[in-house]
């Protein structure tokens, strides 16, 4: 079988950059980025990687990046 994205990482973490602004996004998408812990342009933050965070990150694919 194939192993998971949460398997790929050893400490079991992700991290998430904002690469585009949020200027003409949905306010959930904004609601999303504040609770990933971003805020301005360029903002890096590592998370836990869980169920919940990959939820996130899915729904603002477009707004971020992530670097693991």
């Amino acid at each position: 079988m194939a192993k998971g994205a949460a398997e790929k990482n050893a400490g079991g973490t992700v991290k998430v950059r904002l690469v585009k602004g949020l200027r003409g996004a949905k306010g959930i998408h904004r609601l999303s980025v504040k609770a990933l812990g971003l805020g301005k342009l360029n903002s890096v933050r590592e998370l836990k990687d869980s169920p919940q965070v990959r939820g996130l990150i899915n729904t603002v694919h477009y707004l971020v990046r992530v670097e693991e």
